[in-house]
């Protein structure tokens, strides 16, 4: 069994960071915002959005979490979503995501989706670092979030890469 390619394997670290980041939220503390920074259930919920739009969106024409488009979609109003609903449409997406990502290749990440008969700008490749830059971007944001609500012992960042992502040649 072959492996995924590399930048997948680092997306999947970053996605167990941002898991890792916000274990033990409550509800009330998830839907917190402090302008104008976002409320942490509404990043996870904006994460999925982002996943769903590129890797089954653009790369299948599906939409299996029409709720992160309402409430968390770039640009949109600020909301603060129930934290439970938007995990469940996470893991929903992250899920129905790694049948795509697992087929991704060198040769495919050059490539660009087309939508609506017109051809986005960024290749693959591209969309897939962006993915992966923002979630760290908003785990970043959600730690100086959780330290606004008094949260302490908060873990440390980037965890074991060496033995959960280290690096390997494409």
């Amino acid at each position: 069994m072959s492996h995924p390619h590399p930048l997948v394997e680092q997306l999947r670290y970053a996605r167990s960071e941002f898991q890792r980041s916000l274990a033990g939220m409550t509800g009330e503390d998830a839907r917190q915002r402090f302008a104008p920074m976002n409320s942490i259930s509404w990043m996870i919920g904006h994460m999925a959005w982002q996943e769903q739009r590129y890797w089954l969106t653009f790369g299948q024409g599906q939409v299996i979490a029409p709720r992160v488009n309402e409430l968390t979609a770039n640009g949109g109003p600020a909301t603060t979503p129930p934290l439970a609903e938007m995990w469940s449409d996470w893991e929903a997406v992250t899920q129905a995501s790694d049948g795509f990502l697992d087929g991704l290749t060198a040769e495919r990440l050059n490539e660009h989706f087309e939508v609506n008969g017109r051809q986005v700008p960024e290749t693959i490749g591209t969309r897939l670092l962006r993915t992966t830059y923002h979630y760290w971007y908003h785990n970043g944001e959600a730690q100086a979030v959780r330290q606004l609500l008094g949260h302490t012992d908060l873990p440390e960042f980037v965890g074991d890469i060496g033995d959960e992502a280290p690096y390997r040649a494409g």
